[in-house]
């Protein structure tokens, strides 16, 4: 897959997550946040390794952002708080998840149209 549009992509998903915490707040808003976290990752390894099949980076980018997840089960430093967040909270789990399945779905539907 070329790298531009993955990138464009990518950007999209920062203005999108930018622009629902901007428009909403509460559970949707918190939880769009969550999907949208693990699209950016899929991308970013997408981005890095473009001949990856969908479905090794969904599952990926689900397992980094469930990993990020369980590690605030202990101190984060205050530094990487703003990234990795600082409470855990098990519904985010499902919503990485979500975030992953969306990804793939959106790669492989559009897969043959960006070679």
């Amino acid at each position: 897959m070329s790298r531009w549009p993955v990138l464009a992509a990518a950007v999209v998903t920062v203005v999108a997550g930018l622009g629902v915490r901007l428009l909403w707040d509460g559970p949707f808003a918190k939880y769009a946040g969550d999907a949208l976290y693990t699209v950016l990752i899929y991308l970013l390894v997408v981005l890095v390794l473009p001949r990856i099949r969908p479905v090794w980076a969904a599952l990926g980018s689900a397992a980094l952002s469930w990993a990020i997840e369980f590690a605030q089960l202990w101190e984060i430093p205050p530094l990487l708080r703003p990234l990795l967040g600082s409470t855990f909270n098990p519904p985010d789990l499902f919503w990485y998840a979500v975030g992953a399945v969306v990804a793939c779905a959106a790669h492989l539907a559009t897969r043959s149209t960006f070679r």
